[in-house]
């Protein structure tokens, strides 16, 4: 109660802040550690000491005080104190026997407690061994299952186990030689996965490459449906246009389109492929997967790209092209649905590479053919796989552009093939008129071709105007037509009409015509034969109507759009000046006939002594070659041919007689030659006047005749036997009864003339005769003729 004052008085008694503040913390109970270290790290520990050391003098003095003040209530505090110890001691009697007899007891149950705790240790370890050995059957189990997926060749799953086993189990195997065991392992099973895996690629590979000549068919040949249905669609539709345009009635069509799925159709099998990359994918080296699968198709593509040296092109292209465009049509899947296996670049690098291949073997392999029909069968392989591998966004005009820049060499051994056909056509034609006897020949040989001369069918046997070359050559150029559209179709330029005309215009003019006339004016046709050919030009030059239809229906084009005659094929007149060509081979041909029987002039007597009632024999021979040719004539050709036929040989004729006067081998001649030549004369315009009549010709040519094609040999003999023959040189008669003969020629024979007969009395005979008046109109003639010349 008296601790304060005393204490306040101690503090007045000289006590330091520093102790007043350690007594304070002493007091308190605080902790005096950060004290203790601060007087230790500032090197005053003395200090800290001497200051414990009297506040522990002080605090014993204030127990001493505090015990004077309470010493009663200590010292009954002690008594009871003493009692307490006593009660401590019996208490402490009572825990030894307490003890003892406890530990009596408690021995045995601590026996027991240590089986327990040996129990409890032994459970553990057994919970412990447990549960590692589940971890162990769990590591095992999926190894187990990790074999059977790797024997049953299930890669992924065992990958996806491995990675399994590698994430979660490998760091938690308690059993180390289990754990490393696995860890060594783990590399090889991915090892062999990729080994398999990649082994298994490659048969794919090798399948894909070997199936790819299969899918590039088939892609190929649904192409070619396609485009034959659209073709028959088209031809459906131009039918209806027409009958629409005819009037005929009003027909109604509708264009079916059928979409058709490309991967429906082309069954190839990419799990392999998507297996290998997925794989790859997992083991992390799906780069190194991409570089691989492009690096062997590549070799591939460049495989496939070479041509076979062991067998021609044309037994190989469609093996060729076919395995092209199933290598692409694959890309195109596996660059479609591969999650990036391929970049698009890759697939057009690829493409680039193959079209400039396949550019230069075309180029290459067309330079070669001596085939159009080989060249075609290439050419239409090509544009289907064309059609086709522009389905699947590849570009490829650069390819179809070899096939324009063929279509010369095309055409050129066409028309090389169909020269050659129409040889044989020409060759092989008996050249007699075609007989029909059923109206299926007619329909096959006449309308097919438009040939026909009236819309009425004739009745059987019908008798054609032609020969059988006109129908042959014309199935030849229709075959032209389709063989020439067939090429020019499904390239780069779509509008070929124009270029189909003009190959056409091209064959028919320089192949057809140019055979036709060259056969004509050969030297081994006979007459009659060449009167057939030229009777069959005109037949040929109505049907390039036909063929020029019939080549705007091919193309597409409708048929009315080339009816204009602005349309027509320069062809038809070609056709006319070679039948105009034909008819002068034809006067060719007669009249070297004629010359035959004409030389026999030479074994005339020109000076005969007297003249012979009969005529000629090669006069004769005239006649009735004259006579040969116009019954010929007459069945084959028309009427204005045969006028020209007879004009033509008989001015031959004429020609002729007038030529043998100016014969070198004539010396000189005398009446009497003039007057058998007379004879003959008048026997050829007697023939002449009778078959002019005969044929009809006479109502057609009503201010004409054959014996006109005879006036310079009927004047020459009229002068030669004229009483005044100087009248020639009267130029009014001249004109009027000698016009048709030449000054220089009637000098040159009357030179010539001798009137007397060439014999041993001759001059006897008029020795006392007048000189006759004729003779001297002759002499002056000829006198007349010198000082003109």
């Amino acid at each position: 109660m008296d601790s304060k004052p005393k204490k306040r008085g101690a503090m007045e008694n000289g006590d330091t802040g520093e102790d007043s503040v350690l007594a304070t913390l002493i007091g308190n109970g605080d902790d005096l550690g950060p004290l203790v270290r601060h007087a230790f790290e500032m090197g005053r520990p003395e200090a800290l000491v001497h200051q414990l050391k009297h506040i522990l003098k002080k605090k014993e003095a204030e127990i001493e005080e505090l015990c004077k003040t309470h010493y009663e209530e200590f010292i009954l505090a002690v008594d009871e104190l003493r009692g307490v110890l006593v009660d401590a001691e019996e208490l402490k009697s009572d825990l030894s026997s307490d003890n003892f007899k406890l530990q009596e007891v408690g021995s045995a149950l601590l026996v027991k407690l240590e089986e327990l705790l040996e129990s409890f240790s032994i459970k553990k370890n057994v919970a412990e061994a447990i549960n590692m050995s589940k971890i162990c059957i769990e590591v095992l189990e999926l190894c187990v299952k990790c074999n059977t997926h790797l024997s049953e060749g299930q890669f992924f799953l065992a990958l996806k186990t491995v990675d399994l086993i590698d994430t979660n189990y490998l760091q938690n195997i308690p059993v180390n030689a289990i754990k490393i065991m696995i860890g060594k392992n783990i590399p090889i099973i991915k090892a062999h996965i990729e080994k398999k895996v990649t082994a298994d690629f490659n048969e794919w590979l090798l399948h894909i490459r070997s199936s790819a000549k299969d899918i590039g068919q088939t892609a190929i040949g649904h192409a070619a449906s396609v485009r034959q249905r659209d073709e028959e669609m088209l031809e459906r539709q131009r039918k209806a246009e027409e009958l629409n345009v005819s009037g005929l009635g009003d027909v109604v069509y509708s264009l079916d389109v059928e979409e058709v799925d490309e991967d429906s159709v082309l069954k190839f099998d990419l799990t392999p492929l998507y297996r290998a990359s997925h794989i790859h994918s997992c083991l992390g080296i799906q780069e190194q997967f991409r570089r691989y699968y492009y690096k062997n198709r590549l070799l591939q593509l460049n495989s496939d790209l070479q041509i076979s040296s062991s067998q021609p092109f044309v037994e190989s292209y469609q093996t060729y092209l076919a395995q092209i465009a199933g290598y692409f049509i694959v890309e195109d899947r596996v660059l479609r649905t591969s999650g990036g296996l391929l970049s698009a670049n890759q697939v057009e690098t690829m493409w680039e590479t193959t079209v400039a291949k396949v550019v230069s073997v075309l180029e290459e392999q067309f330079s070669h053919m001596d085939s159009a029909t080989h060249l075609l069968l290439v050419k239409d392989y090509i544009a289907l796989l064309g059609v086709t591998l522009r389905q699947y966004g590849y570009e490829v005009s650069s390819i179809l552009e070899v096939l324009d820049n063929s279509r010369d060499k095309y055409h050129e051994l066409l028309f090389e093939e169909c020269r050659q056909q129409i040889s044989n056509a020409l060759s092989n034609d008996s050249y007699n008129k075609m007989v029909m006897k059923k109206d299926s020949d007619y329909e096959n040989n006449v309308l097919a071709f438009h040939l026909q001369t009236s819309d009425v069918m004739p009745a059987f046997p019908y008798i054609a105007p032609f020969s059988s070359m006109v129908p042959d050559c014309c199935r030849i150029v229709r075959s032209f037509i389709k063989s020439s559209v067939d090429y020019l179709s499904f390239g780069v330029n779509s509008n070929f009409y124009d270029s189909a005309r003009k190959f056409l215009d091209k064959l028919l003019i320089d192949v057809l015509n140019e055979v036709v006339v060259t056969t004509v004016q050969s030297d081994g046709i006979a007459v009659s034969q060449a009167m057939q050919i030229a009777e069959n030009i005109p037949f040929l030059e109505r049907s390039c109507d036909f063929f020029l239809q019939h080549a705007a229906h091919l193309c597409g084009i409708p048929v009315r759009s080339v009816e204009r005659p602005q349309a027509s094929l320069t062809a038809k007149a070609v056709f006319k000046t070679s039948r105009h060509a034909a008819y002068l081979a034809v006067v060719n041909l007669v009249n070297s006939k004629l010359d035959e029987f004409l030389a026999l002039t030479e074994n005339m007597n020109w000076t005969a002594e007297e003249i012979s009632e009969n005529n000629s024999e090669y006069m004769n021979e005239v006649v009735f070659c004259l006579d040969t040719v116009f019954s010929t004539a007459l069945q084959i050709l028309p009427l204005d041919a045969l006028y020209t036929v007879g004009c033509g040989a008989l001015e031959h004729i004429s020609n002729s007689i007038v030529a043998a006067f100016l014969s070198d081998s004539v010396k000189r001649f005398n009446a009497n030659a003039v007057m058998v030549i007379n004879q003959d004369l008048q026997k050829l315009e007697s023939f002449a006047d009778e078959r002019f009549h005969s044929t009809g010709l006479s109502e057609v040519y009503k201010e004409g005749s054959f014996r006109s094609s005879l006036i310079e040999a009927r004047q020459l003999i009229n002068l030669l036997s004229s009483s005044q023959p100087e009248n020639f040189a009267d130029l009014v008669i001249r004109e009027k009864s000698y016009n048709a003969l030449d000054r220089k020629k009637v000098a040159s024979i009357v030179e010539k003339f001798k009137d007397s007969a060439d014999g041993i009395f001759g001059s006897l005979s008029t020795r006392n005769t007048k000189t006759s008046s004729r003779k001297k109109s002759m002499d002056m003639l000829k006198k007349r003729l010198k000082d003109f010349n």
